[in-house]
């Protein structure tokens, strides 16, 4: 009864293959947009199912792994990684900021004509990175919101990735399976030339318009912004005659003082800070407070609380903090986990002080909400203690830091590895990826940055995203999937002219990419593009350049792109912020695309 059971499905599996596969990829997709599993999960969960159909075999999965893209992406990381360790991207946030002078007009070029610049070279997200706290500076100097230089930032981020073939990750995939499906590779500035054109049409719309319809949002930090006076935490003791005691703290004048905020309750040496409003002060309690040196003066004189120098309790222990915003990223340790659970006051140090979702301010009650991707919570601490906690959670920095410990030494070696796989590449030398991976190794060599830094700049889930990705195109070919959709769209598009063909690619994939990741989506669509190109007598190449481009053209949606996801958070924005200056953007960098990729690269 089995065997013939097995045959039934495994026929019903070949026969249907190809719908199958369509299937699954639409299955992913919803996935992708619902956010119900982190996209690399989901892609990954696809890719198995390719296996366990028999659609794919082990070894044709393997194959994969040959494909010299996210091995050239990796390595680019680090190399990113050491241009930010070195501080070279520092120092050109710098300049941005000394050319900018005090013209608004002049500051929004300095912060898009440097985010396009870097962007072109680098991966774009940690430019972006380094320019929201150049952004906010030049905002408060100016007297803007930084919602009004974020958003352009990204968008202007995004176009200088696609100006070279290593400015964005997107670009060397597609260019990974393009090769794979027979294509010649493309050289490192074989798409600039359009890619500046494109980069000059969308500037002049940033510039002109785009910026004047970005609106003054608040983020997190702008709503609980604090007066610039130095603040201190402290211990306070409750001695053994004090008039506090049996008093709950909401009842002690002192605590209640706007200027002096209750931090912990310490009772036998233990936190009580979850449970410290239904308790009466003891004597012997410590008290942990943040509040102004004028403040904790005042408490001293007042003779109801001890501050320091009492010698039947410890020492008052008291250090100047700084105020830092930080971004939950897609990093290990908080995801899905609540800040009270945490305990960070303990470990670290370092106390929450509120927590920033989505446009709106949690309230009370953030410490018990669990955490989730481009969260912004607003910690306070000394430096250090915030970047050993910044370190362990691989939180992005939203705020400046002038303790961060730059090798800058080493920034001309950095410098000149880069330089080195552009020109290089550009003299086609050897190919980009064993450049890619020379120059990762010279980086961590010349100890521009260390072993274990470099592995962290690797982002490991877009690396498993991008297989998982590969994975289920390899799965579609095979299945026949591809000539499925082929066959399906060649007749009704066969007497449509060239334009309207490319802007139909165009449009599919600029579509797809506002809705899910845009590395999936590349994979997914060069080979039906090229495929399509193909069965109706036009050369694949100009249509692959389409999906390479639309891949990266994320304006519509804070989603669609990382760089977008981090400004969203960072600016305070709303979903319909994107909408309105991102989607005006979507059409005209896709008319600029669609009128100039024949003129570059011929359809016959």
């Amino acid at each position: 009864m089995i065997d013939p059971m097995v045959s039934t499905v495994s026929a019903f599996l070949d026969a249907h293959s190809a719908v199958i596969a369509l299937g699954v990829i639409l299955a992913v997709f919803v996935a992708f947009f619902a956010e119900w599993r982190p996209p690399e999960v989901v892609a990954s969960a696809g890719a198995a199912a390719f296996l366990i159909l028999g659609i794919l075999t082990p070894d044709q999965a393997v194959g994969v792994f040959s494909n010299s893209a996210p091995i050239t992406i990796g390595a680019m990381f680090i190399v990113s990684g050491a241009l930010l360790r070195t501080g070279i991207l520092e120092a050109a946030s710098r300049r941005i900021v000394a050319l900018a002078g005090n013209s608004p007009r002049a500051a929004v070029g300095a912060v898009l004509g440097g985010a396009t610049v870097a962007s072109g070279f680098m991966n774009n997200t940690p430019v972006v990175m380094v320019l929201v706290p150049v952004a906010r500076r030049l905002a408060r100097k100016l007297g803007a919101a930084p919602s009004r230089l974020l958003l352009p930032m990204s968008y202007a981020a995004i176009i200088g990735g696609t100006c070279t073939l290593i400015g964005t990750s997107t670009n060397l995939l597609v260019d990974g399976v393009a090769q794979d499906l027979g294509l010649a590779p493309f050289s490192m500035f074989e798409i600039t030339g359009m890619g500046v054109l494109v980069a000059l049409v969308a500037g002049a719309y940033l510039y002109i318009v785009g910026s004047r319809l970005v609106p003054a949002r608040s983020s997190l930090s702008d709503v609980l912004e604090q007066e610039k006076k130095p603040r201190f935490i402290a211990e306070v003791v409750v001695p053994l005659d004090s008039p506090v005691i049996g008093k709950a703290l909401e009842d002690v004048p002192v605590f209640r003082n706007p200027d002096v905020t209750v931090v912990d309750l310490l009772r036998h040496g233990a936190s009580r800070r979850y449970s410290m409003k239904s308790l009466t002060l003891e004597a012997g309690d410590r008290v942990l407070i943040e509040t102004p040196a004028a403040e904790l003066m005042g408490i001293r004189e007042s003779g109801k609380l001890a501050v320091g120098g009492r010698e039947e309790f410890q020492p008052v222990s008291s250090r100047e903090l700084v105020v830092v915003e930080a971004l939950i990223g897609p990093g290990r340790g908080l995801l899905g986990r609540a800040l009270r659970d945490l305990d960070l006051p303990s470990r670290f140090g370092v106390f929450p002080l509120a927590l920033h979702r989505r446009g709106r301010n949690i309230g009370a009650e953030f410490e018990a909400e669990p955490l989730q991707v481009g969260d912004t919570i607003l910690f306070e601490g000394s430096p250090e203690a915030v970047g050993r906690l910044a370190t362990r959670f691989d939180l992005l920095s939203l705020a400046e830091s002038s303790e961060r410990p730059f090798r800058r030494r080493r920034a001309p070696v950095a410098l000149a590895t880069l330089a080195g796989i552009v020109v290089l590449a550009a003299l086609d030398v050897l190919p980009i990826a064993a450049l890619a991976l020379i120059g990762a190794a010279a980086v961590m060599l010349t100890r521009c940055i260390d072993v274990d830094e470099a592995m962290a700049s690797i982002d490991g889930r877009i690396l498993v995203l991008i297989f998982a990705m590969l994975i289920i195109g390899a799965g579609m070919e095979q299945a026949g999937a591809v000539r499925l959709i082929v066959d399906g769209a060649a007749p009704l598009l066969r007497s449509a002219p060239p334009w309207l063909i490319l802007a139909c690619v165009y449009a599919l994939t600029s579509i797809l990419t506002e809705t899910v990741t845009n590395n999936a989506v590349a994979v997914v669509v060069t080979p039906v593009a090229a495929s399509l190109a193909a069965d109706l007598g036009f050369d694949p190449r100009p249509f692959v350049v389409i999906v390479m481009f639309a891949a990266s053209a994320s304006f519509a949606t804070p989603i669609g792109y990382q760089t977008n996801t981090i400004v969203y958070m960072a600016g305070g924005y709303k979903f319909s912020d994107f909408l309105r200056v991102g989607l005006p953007m979507n059409i005209i960098v896709g008319i600029a695309t669609v009128a100039l990729v024949p003129m570059f690269w011929p359809l016959v």
